[in-house]
């Protein structure tokens, strides 16, 4: 069996990390500056993260990768560098702690598909290509394709990574808008519509992440739940942000946090992380809130 499927069927409810992004904004990340470049030119503040939220109980850490794909990289002139930066990702995590499970963040392009935009599907799918062969080649345990709006875009990340590895695991969110007809991605998929798709094209896990707080996450995790046999992952802002004196504040707590995660639990979901806004302190009560609820239910 699988590390990563080992694991989960051993603890049967897993605790991913935090925010990497706000958290490098946090941590001396200039606005325009790339923040996947830190993997090479400041790692040691991409490790200090990822020793945050290992030792506030994350049972699965994400790289540093999340806009590491050829196209995103162009944005700053480091498209050269992208099998470096996914590369430097995974071992930043490997040289501090050899046990935790690592999962291979890829994201989104923030290009527009041909017919709607002008990027050719092809040149998307070689980016994913050699972003996703840089992190599987590097030694992660799980690909986490995540924070996506066009399931068609996923889905390519989908074969990238099968065009690798047929045995590694995938994970899959999206995020999604609440209408007044449901829940949609930008792109006008619901979730059952989701469900249907990554199932269909070999997804393991899938979820949502990003783009709402955490009462919002419940709802389409209950969805998510009805409509799917297979893991579910939430990973829920801490609410939307809000601009106060120029900053940005994220307006749920770790207190609101922890009052509201066994719901998710509850419902069923078997990862629980953190996106926007949240630190080691969520993930800290998530940890809490999960091994409370692992010891009533299954001692």
């Amino acid at each position: 069996m699988n590390t990563f499927f080992k694991v989960l069927e051993e603890k049967r409810i897993l605790v991913g990390d935090g925010a990497m992004g706000t958290t490098l904004f946090e941590s001396g990340l200039n606005i325009g500056d790339c923040p996947e470049y830190l993997n090479i030119t400041k790692p040691d503040i991409v490790q200090r993260i990822a020793l945050g939220y290992i030792a506030a109980g994350s049972d699965l850490i994400q790289t540093n990768s999340f806009g590491a794909s050829p196209l995103k990289l162009a944005e700053y002139g480091l498209q050269d560098k992208t099998e470096n930066i996914n590369r430097e990702a995974v071992r930043l995590i490997k040289s501090i702690n050899k046990d935790i499970l690592i999962s291979g963040s890829i994201g989104p392009t923030g290009k527009i598909m041909a017919p709607l935009g002008d990027v050719d599907p092809e040149e998307i799918f070689d980016g994913f290509l050699l972003q996703s062969y840089a992190l599987i080649d590097g030694g992660v345990d799980v690909i986490c394709i995540e924070t996506m709006s066009d399931i068609h875009e996923l889905a390519l990340a989908v074969k990238a990574v099968k065009a690798h590895s047929s045995h590694i695991p995938i994970i899959a969110t999206m995020t999604f808008d609440e209408t007044p007809h449901g829940f949609f991605t930008v792109m006008g998929n619901s979730i059952p519509d989701v469900v249907s798709t990554l199932e269909n094209i070999g997804v393991d896990i899938l979820g949502s992440n990003c783009g709402n707080g955490l009462q919002k996450m419940i709802e389409i995790a209950n969805q998510f739940i009805s409509a799917s046999t297979h893991p579910i992952i939430i990973q829920s802002n801490a609410g939307l942000p809000e601009l106060i004196n120029n900053n940005l504040r994220f307006p749920e707590t770790p207190d609101f946090f922890q009052k509201h995660i066994p719901e998710l639990l509850i419902s069923g979901v078997s990862i629980i992380g953190g996106c926007c806004g949240t630190t080691p302190e969520y993930i800290r009560r998530i940890r809490t809130v999960v091994d409370n609820f692992i010891e009533l239910k299954y001692s």
